[in-house]
């Protein structure tokens, strides 16, 4: 009978040492995730390229990845555009729910062929902010600057998550697949 008992108290025992002293990490995400999230400043002044205005809920309705740099983009800042755009066209049919934003953070003129490059395929929004207003809600891990990262923000506006310097294409990939997925019940394609 003891044995009985201890067979059925075994997998019990054994469960409450893995949680209460062993503790697995279950983390499996490659993006850093932004606890507690940061929701969109709603007086962060936003314009088009050309000077329209542009407000923070106009934003708001799909899933961003946000790229910020200055208008002389470097050819980091290069790569990380062209990252953004081909991590957009990876997601297949879920890649409507995703938008490509490029927060430019001067007032300086962007050179045409890096306009004629954004627009072409599924369009990169360019719009202008100050270096300033965007530092009071992104920021860049400890030692990093604003511009060296790539930044998810979801639906609703609120900065979530923030991938490495120089990140691998197919872990953010997955990132994003798992979030659009778990987010697919509420979060539909378009604004």
């Amino acid at each position: 009978m003891l044995l009985v008992l201890l067979a059925c108290a075994a997998p019990v025992v054994a469960s409450y040492f893995t949680y209460y002293v062993i503790r697995p990490e279950g983390r499996t995400n490659y993006g850093e995730l932004i606890l507690p999230t940061r929701p969109m400043p709603t007086g962060m002044p936003l314009g088009s390229l050309d000077g329209a205005a542009v407000t923070p809920m106009d934003l708001r309705g799909q899933w961003l990845l946000i790229v910020v740099g200055p208008s002389a983009c470097d050819p980091a800042c290069e790569q990380r555009l062209f990252m953004q755009r081909q991590l957009r066209e990876m997601l297949g049919r879920e890649r409507d729910r995703l938008d490509k934003i490029w927060f430019v953070t001067d007032g300086a003129d962007v050179r045409p062929a890096l306009r004629d490059a954004l627009a072409t395929g599924a369009p990169t929004r360019a719009l202008r902010v100050p270096a300033t207003g965007l530092a009071a809600w992104l920021e860049p891990a400890p030692g990093q600057t604003l511009e060296s990262h790539l930044y998810l923000v979801d639906p609703m506006g609120t900065w979530m998550m923030r991938f490495p310097v120089q990140p691998e294409p197919g872990r953010v990939k997955r990132d994003l697949e798992r979030l659009l997925r778990a987010s697919g019940f509420w979060d539909q394609a378009g604004r």
